[in-house]
């Protein structure tokens, strides 16, 4: 049974930084494109970030370009999202999702994933 247990989600100020982990068991393959999403309240669930567990092939969403890093540590079966610069638009409960394969085209709409943690809260506010 595929798992994907997310943490590091917490409350900081405008310009403050969080890193958020996601640990994945189950998965019988090492060949998986890991993404980050988020949702804000009364807002549609918008892709962040995503990796492919066998390249350092990495995208983002272009709010986030520059101040969000996507990483992996294939040893630990994890993959965090490092979060710079924050902005109280960034409020949002934060999901990690987990396919098969390289990363498709639609990815930030979910595309391709098949399974998902239950999220993290992040709030950004002075």
């Amino acid at each position: 049974q595929v798992q994907l247990v997310e943490s590091g989600g917490g409350s900081v100020q405008p310009g403050g930084s969080l890193r958020l982990s996601c640990v994945v068991s189950g998965y019988t393959s090492n060949d998986l494109c890991m993404g980050w999403y988020r949702q804000a309240p009364g807002k549609k669930r918008e892709g962040v970030a995503a990796i492919w567990s066998r390249a350092p092939t990495t995208y983002y969403d272009s709010s986030v370009s520059g101040r969000f890093t996507i990483s992996q540590d294939n040893a630990k079966n994890t993959v965090y999202l490092h979060m710079a610069r924050l902005e109280p638009e960034d409020t949002a409960t934060y999901y990690c999702a987990a396919g098969g394969g390289n990363c498709r085209a639609g990815w930030a709409d979910g595309y391709g994933m098949d399974y998902w943690g239950k999220g993290t809260p992040v709030t950004i506010s002075s």
